[in-house]
């Protein structure tokens, strides 16, 4: 089946039929208009709007974000400026669970009807004089709205599909890829999804300047944003880099897959397939058959804003990664897994996770100044095995490690201070003091069998591949 083939069997999933469309358009009127009647009732003053992909035209069947945003006067204070959206949900979500979000500044995010609807206060500014950082969305909506095109917009939702199958998708920090924003910019630029795959090796050269802002002058673009993987401009603001969010690591696995999929046409890169967990008896023998030993640190506790505990849980990653990287444990790969609630698992596959009590030391070459020194030092320590030796042009001692087993010393260091010393993120080191677990291979099992969504991390864990592969 030809990519083009593929492209309309999954448009026919993806683009909503009218009476979802309407039953959607009708919901994000009434919220609306809730907010609206909220706002009158506080006596405060803000123009509603409805903006993101919903007022675009771009959000896939089954998938609508509803987004309401209120443009308040530059008038209001800061303080009352970070209270509003609680009490905009008291009045205008009775009776709906309404949770409170924080990205720069607190929002409201409600489920209605199945929905998910998202009430984001913002200030009524013109460019560039912005005072917060969704000040830029209605204006985003505005110009992506002016230039799209009925099928433009399919080819979006194809990106969009595209993107979510292969694990890129979101901006947040949880996954470091792709917003809505930047694949609609994609599109406008490149002029369809198929031309953006056969355009993403460009996209670590290209600088996409849809308003022309550094037209002629590309190079100062590239200086400024010099530090990212990527350069899109923003069209409504020139200092601001629209794909800044985007990791290096999800920008090459979009080159990839972009290239597997022009190569190799699949629905898998759109829909993977779903990952089944194996049994505790499937689960002990592949671990066992992979000859390398995991290492699991579970904390439970965790929870707080997405962004902040995510930023947190890769900070204390590379922390405890580069411990055991000191004390010579090869790390062959890592990960953490969170449910954002209570839950986050950090997982080391080690070469070995425990070593041979000995190790031969190099020392310096033999006209070194360091000669001296050298034997010195390793003849009186009392790690001194044997040597120093000479063996052709250097110097050579064999010595005891100061640390075998890897689980022994990760659950030295959180009981200490959590790994606070090493760089564990504060939050996270005040909870692995109180509450973690150090797991080798198997001892992960009970949790395993219990939580579907960390067995489904842990199979995708162990492919070490790509599901788009299969």
């Amino acid at each position: 089946m030809s990519a083009e083939e593929i492209c309309s069997r999954i448009l026919a999933k993806i683009v909503p039929e009218r009476d979802e469309e309407e039953r959607v358009a009708r919901l994000a009127e009434d919220v609306k208009r809730r907010v609206e009647g909220a706002l009158k009732k506080l006596g405060l003053r803000a123009d509603v709007r409805i903006d993101g992909s919903v007022a675009k035209g771009t959000w896939l069947s089954g998938e609508a974000d509803v987004d309401i945003f209120m443009r308040f006067p530059p008038a209001i204070k800061r303080r009352r400026f970070r209270t509003i959206c609680l009490d905009i949900a008291k009045e205008a979500f009775k009776g709906v669970r309404a949770i409170e979000r924080y990205a720069e500044h607190p929002y409201i995010e409600a489920w209605i009807e199945g929905v998910r609807v998202n009430v984001v206060p913002c200030y009524a500014v013109e460019p560039p004089n912005w005072l917060s950082a969704t000040d830029r969305t209605p204006y985003h909506t505005m110009f992506v709205k002016e230039r799209l095109t009925a099928e433009a917009r399919d080819q979006v939702r194809l990106l969009k599909r595209f993107m979510k199958g292969i694990g890129v998708y979101g901006a947040e920090i949880k996954v470091g890829g792709f917003s809505g924003y930047l694949c609609e910019l994609l599109i406008l630029h490149y002029g369809s999804f198929l031309n953006v795959l056969r355009s993403a090796p460009r996209l670590r050269k290209d600088v996409i300047d849809l308003a022309g802002h550094y037209r002629g002058r590309e190079g100062d673009a590239r200086r400024l944003f010099m530090g990212d993987p990527m350069t899109v401009i923003d069209p409504i603001d020139p200092r601001r880099n629209v794909a800044a969010a985007v990791q290096r690591q999800r920008l090459s696995e979009f080159i990839v897959a972009a290239r597997f999929f022009l190569e190799r046409p699949s629905e898998n890169f759109f829909y993977p397939p779903k990952v089944k967990p194996l049994s505790r008896e499937g689960l002990l023998e592949a671990l066992r058959a992979r000859g390398s030993d995991l290492l699991f640190v579970r904390l439970d506790g965790t929870r707080g804003v997405p962004d902040v505990l995510w930023g947190q849980l890769y900070r204390s990653q590379r922390a405890l990664q580069n411990l055991l990287e000191r004390y010579e444990f090869r790390v062959l790969r890592s990960s953490v897994w969170s449910d954002e609630a209570r839950h986050s698992i950090f997982v080391f596959e080690l070469e070995q996770a425990r070593l041979p009590p000995t190790k031969v030391h190099v020392g310096p070459p033999i006209n070194s100044k360091r000669v001296e020194e050298f034997v010195e030092k390793w003849s009186r320590s009392a790690r001194t095995v044997a040597g120093p030796w000479i063996e052709r042009d250097r110097l050579y001692v064999e010595i005891k490690r100061s640390r075998l087993d890897a689980a022994e010393l990760v659950r030295e260091l959180l009981a200490r201070d959590g790994g606070k010393g090493v760089g564990v993120a504060d939050y996270i080191a005040d909870v692995a003091r109180a509450r973690s677990e150090v797991l080798l291979n198997e001892g992960i099992a009970d949790f395993y069998l219990t939580n579907r969504e960390f067995a489904k991390f842990l199979m995708d864990f162990l492919a070490g591949k790509p599901s788009w592969l299969e």
